[in-house]
C-alpha cells in the first residue's frame, strides 16, 4: 500500500513521504498542525485512495480511553434483570464494542482515526500504549483477549493543545503539517472550486495573506475558513476590483467575519485599518 494523493486533497510530497513511511514502519502516524489545515481530512482521503474502510474516534474532553476498547452496559443489564429477560446469563450481551475493538475485529484492514487526541485528559495516551504497541487488549468481565486480524493503519491528530507523553511519543512516526504557500492554496482552492477565475483567487489571496500576517492576531485565518470566504465571495459576485486597493492597508475585505473569529482580532484589525487610513 502506497499512497500517492487524491484529487480531492492536495498533499505535499513531505506529507505522502510521512503517510507511506507509518505503513512501511507500521505504526501509528501522529499529524499536528494549525486547526484546518486538512489533519482530518488527511485520514479520509487515505481510507478513500487506498480502498480501505475508515473508523473514526472523535476524541473529546470526557472521553476515556476504556471508551476505546468496549463498555460494560451494567445499567441495562441491571433493567433486564428486572424483567426477567435470559439475556442477563451472559455478560457478553452488555459489552458494547468501542472503535479500537471495532477495527481489531475488522476481517480487512482499516483506516483508522483517532481526532484530537490532545482534547483528552493526559492519561489518555498513556492508557492507550499497550493497546497500541501490541495490537491487543483484555477484556475483564468476559475474560476474553481481543487481538487485532489486521494491523490497522492509525492516524492521531492533535492541535498541540496538551503536550503529549515521550512513552506515546516514540511508538507513533510524526509529521507537522505547515501553513501551505500561495502556490499550494491555489491548487486547494482549484480543488474546491474548479474554474474559479485567476484574478479573483489573486485578489483573494493577498487580502486573506495581509489579514493572516497581522502582527498581533489571537486567531490566524486557516485553510478552512479561507475556503468558506470565497463561497460567500462567489456566492455574492464580489468582483475582483471589490479586494484590489492601491494601498490594502485602507480597506477592510468584505465578509471579513468569515476570516476573523473573535471580538479582539476584529478590533485589532479595524483599529489597523483606522489608523493607516489617519496616516495618510
Amino acid at each position: 500500500m502506497r499512497f500517492v494523493g487524491s484529487a480531492d486533497y492536495v498533499a505535499t510530497e513531505d506529507l505522502k513521504l510521512a503517510v507511506n513511511a507509518a505503513i512501511t514502519l507500521r505504526r501509528p502516524l501522529l499529524v499536528k498542525g494549525e486547526p484546518g489545515t486538512g489533519k482530518t481530512m488527511l485520514a479520509e482521503q487515505v481510507a478513500a485512495t487506498l480502498g480501505l474502510p475508515l473508523l473514526e474516534w472523535h476524541v473529546k474532553s470526557t472521553t476515556k480511553a476504556q471508551q476505546g476498547l468496549y463498555e460494560y452496559d451494567a445499567v441495562s443489564r441491571l433493567r433486564d434483570s428486572q424483567l426477567g429477560d435470559n439475556r442477563v446469563q451472559d455478560i457478553s450481551n452488555y459489552i458494547v464494542r468501542g472503535t479500537l475493538w471495532q477495527a481489531f475485529a475488522s476481517e480487512t484492514p482499516v483506516v483508522l482515526l483517532i481526532d484530537e487526541i490532545d482534547k483528552a485528559d493526559i492519561e489518555f495516551p498513556n492508557d492507550l500504549l499497550r493497546e497500541i504497541d501490541r495490537m491487543e487488549f483484555h477484556v475483564y468481565e468476559t475474560r476474553e483477549m481481543v487481538r487485532a486480524r489486521h494491523r490497522p493503519l492509525v492516524f492521531i491528530t492533535s492541535n498541540n493543545e496538551k503536550e503529549l507523553p515521550d512513552a506515546f511519543l516514540r511508538r507513533c512516526f510524526f509529521h507537522y503539517i505547515r501553513f501551505p504557500d500561495r502556490e499550494t492554496l491555489a491548487q486547494i482552492v482549484e480543488v474546491h472550486f474548479p474554474g474559479i477565475r485567476k484574478e479573483l483567487l489573486r485578489e483573494a489571496l493577498e487580502a486573506f495573506f495581509e489579514v493572516r500576517d497581522t502582527p498581533g492576531l489571537k486567531k490566524k485565518p486557516s485553510t478552512s475558513e479561507l475556503i468558506d470566504w470565497l463561497k460567500l465571495l462567489l456566492a455574492e459576485d464580489i468582483s475582483p476590483e471589490v479586494l484590489r486597493s492601491k494601498d490594502r492597508k485602507t480597506i477592510i475585505p468584505p465578509m471579513h467575519g468569515a476570516l476573523l473569529k473573535n471580538e479582539q482580532d476584529v478590533h485589532l484589525f479595524e483599529r489597523l485599518v483606522f489608523l493607516s487610513r489617519q496616516s495618510r
